[in-house]
């Protein structure tokens, strides 16, 4: 298996990147923050963390930023009806610690919002890595005192219109220990900052 690709970025394209490793140019599928790497690299050289999925028709590499989102994607493929596509597709719409709290939180809204990823598929995810997701190397999900007070900050955001990807954004830099109303408050104001 290859497990990872250093080279000089030759072409970059939404979802996709060619790596020229010694003269040789690699198309890898890849997550959303790969490709943003690969495109802040301007032709340098970068390393891509690699996974290569083997069909009895095709030989494709998938590149991830990370460890943790080839880890994730890799869990994501033992689920039941979850391909390569809608595994990269989980792991390029969110950082894998939105990821392992949505799993951990039973929290559909979060996969739904995936373009591509409908309720059953969502289920199915939240059910087969809820004893796996701890196996994936992020940062533990915080314990809230409330319940899940993060899908409740969420939810409230998403009621006063934003979408549930614009709300995960907004929510990302607020410090997790503060009450939801706070969360919300500060999550609004970081969001009108942003778009100043």
């Amino acid at each position: 298996m290859i497990a990872s690709l250093r080279g000089h970025v030759a072409a970059t394209r939404p979802g996709a990147l060619v790596l020229d490793v010694g003269g040789v140019g690699y198309l890898v599928a890849a997550t959303a923050s790969a490709v943003r790497r690969a495109g802040d690299a301007d032709g340098g050289e970068i390393t891509v963390h690699t996974h290569l999925h083997v069909r009895e028709d095709t030989l494709q590499l998938y590149g991830f930023a990370s460890t943790a989102e080839r880890s994730l994607f890799e869990l994501l493929l033992g689920v039941s009806g979850v391909g390569p596509k809608a595994a990269l597709a989980i792991v390029s719409g969110y950082a894998p610690d939105q990821i392992r709290r949505a799993v951990a939180a039973g929290d559909h809204a979060l996969f739904t919002s995936i373009p591509g990823i409908g309720r059953r598929t969502a289920e199915r995810v939240i059910i087969d890595l809820k004893d796996k997701v701890g196996t994936v190397e992020i940062a533990d999900v915080p314990a809230d005192a409330s319940g899940d007070g993060h899908a409740a900050a969420r939810d409230a955001l998403v009621g006063l219109g934003m979408s549930v990807a614009e709300a995960e954004a907004a929510l990302r830099d607020v410090d997790e220990d503060v009450p939801i109303e706070e969360r919300v408050r500060l999550a609004l104001a970081g969001s009108l900052t942003g778009a100043a």
